[in-house]
């Protein structure tokens, strides 16, 4: 199974319909556990946090969990992690002052494969101690996710909608997870056979996984993405395609209504307009864009 850029450029349609699927969060239920006991623990031990931890879980898990920022490239969390950090009185109360992450912010703001193989490379080349942190960071939580997160299949729904929609489409993983672990879980459970690419974070954004597999060889409206976060709907407005939401806290419902009703309006034509706008605005209402203490916060003062 290729998983290169050049294999996404190269695809070439074997079916009249193409639909992109995230994989944490949304053909699995492993955003919880891969954040809660991986990402946010070794966050707190490489930023010095531990006099914040409380915080810093808070934070963390809304950013990754909770948000509009849901499911955003782990780089992107830490620097947006470190904003909301600084932003709290009880952090500044406490002390001591916040690690920099400005060597990392740099760094994003110039490279598209926002993966620890292309952080590892810049290290290499750049001295820099914000990317040494989080280089070291990243390492941690790789090797934490490779020891705990296991024995966690895909939400009971997801292999009949597989089943179905591989008659009529050609189905690709769009993630932005490490590209190994994503081949491992989709290996172990057995459901890559229904998926022609796997692609993670190497192989550069969402946006350019659709852009590079789909845009241009099928038809916008025979387009479809399926995820858990609003990285996915950018990546779906980017190039034109429809987009079914799998929302946070609902998301076998969310599987039985894209296998009883979303697959089949996809494969008829009749999704986009009113029945997209009702999705949308089931998914906008779940991922708030402002922290829950930042709203305490202001009614208190």
């Amino acid at each position: 199974m290729g998983d290169t850029k050049d294999s996404l450029e190269g695809l070439r349609p074997e079916k009249d319909f193409f639909i992109g699927l995230d994989s944490d969060g949304c053909v699995f239920d492993s955003m919880d556990i891969k954040h809660k006991e991986c990402f946010c623990p070794a966050f707190i031990d490489h930023f010095d946090l531990q006099a914040s931890s409380g915080a810093a879980r808070e934070v963390w898990e809304f950013v990754n969990l909770h948000s509009k920022t849901r499911g955003v490239n782990r780089f992107h969390g830490v620097i947006r992690s470190m904003q909301l950090m600084a932003e709290r009185d009880d952090v500044r109360r406490r002390g001591p002052a916040l690690p920099s992450v400005e060597g990392l912010r740099e760094w994003v703001g110039r490279e598209t494969a926002l993966s620890q193989a292309a952080l590892e490379a810049e290290c290499r080349e750049n001295d820099d101690g914000d990317l040494a942190r989080a280089l070291g960071w990243s390492r941690d939580v790789t090797r934490a996710i490779a020891r705990i997160v296991r024995n966690l299949p895909p939400f009971p729904q997801v292999l009949g909608v597989l089943e179905a929609a591989a008659e009529k489409a050609d189905l690709m993983v769009v993630s932005q997870t490490p590209a190994a672990d994503l081949e491992r879980e989709w290996a172990e459970h057995g459901i890559a056979p229904f998926v022609r690419l796997i692609a993670g974070q190497e192989q550069g954004t969402k946006t350019e996984h659709l852009e590079g597999a789909a845009a241009g060889k099928y038809p916008a409206e025979r387009i479809l993405m399926v995820g858990d976060a609003p990285g996915d709907l950018k990546a779906a407005r980017a190039n034109a395609a429809l987009f079914f939401p799998v929302v946070p806290g609902c998301e076998e419902h969310s599987w039985e209504r894209l296998g009883s009703e979303g697959l089949d309006r996809f494969f008829r034509g009749t999704f986009a307009g009113d029945y997209q706008e009702a999705l949308l605005k089931d998914f906008e209402a779940a991922l708030p864009e402002r922290p829950p203490w930042s709203i305490t916060n202001a009614v208190l003062r």
